[in-house]
């Protein structure tokens, strides 16, 4: 049996610990509440975090659509982009799949001769890494461009409220 068949064969345990592994960067508390609630309204992150994970080991392992892998990951990456994670910290979830997947079968591919098909498959991580890093940026970018656009907003709104209140002071001084 190839790695891949293997990976195939634990699949539902896998992305279960990988799901785990994207929960244990947020507090033990809102872990909790991420694993137990099932409601995609009141559990949004918990449940895209959950579909994503399972989607993505299914896309990693065809790695065939690099546009479905990259929009699937993209999910799950602009929940991270807006909270106050570290890149590093934000992404680390990429890489920490490949630490799983050392955890669950270098020993079997070493001892087979056969560790050249684990570190074939890391390469699709590491890729994945990339173009997780791409979309990160891209709305780091855009938040970033939000919140300027909002300064500017309230900026010009505080600008027109100053000229009014001069406005309305100049008039009454020109009553009196």
């Amino acid at each position: 049996m190839n790695l891949e068949e293997m990976l195939l064969e634990k699949k539902e345990v896998l992305a279960a610990k990988w799901f785990d592994i994207v929960l244990s960067s947020y507090p033990e508390a809102t872990q909790k509440i991420w694993k137990s609630n099932s409601d995609k309204f009141t559990n949004p992150v918990g449940i895209t975090t959950q579909r994503v994970t399972k989607e993505l080991f299914d896309l990693i392992i065809e790695w065939k659509d690099v546009d479905a892998i990259a929009k699937t990951i993209e999910d799950l990456i602009k929940i991270r982009a807006v909270q106050e994670f570290a890149p590093s910290r934000a992404l680390s979830f990429v890489f920490l799949f490949k630490k799983l997947l050392r955890d669950e079968f270098m020993q079997v591919l070493k001892k087979e001769g056969r560790l050249d098909e684990l570190l074939a498959f890391e390469t699709r991580i590491d890729n994945l890494g990339l173009i997780a890093f791409d979309i990160y940026t891209k709305n780091r970018d855009l938040i970033t461009q939000m919140r300027i656009e909002e300064v500017k907003r309230s900026h010009h709104m505080l600008l027109r409220r100053v000229n009014e209140i001069e406005d309305a002071s100049a008039k009454g001084a020109g009553q009196v």
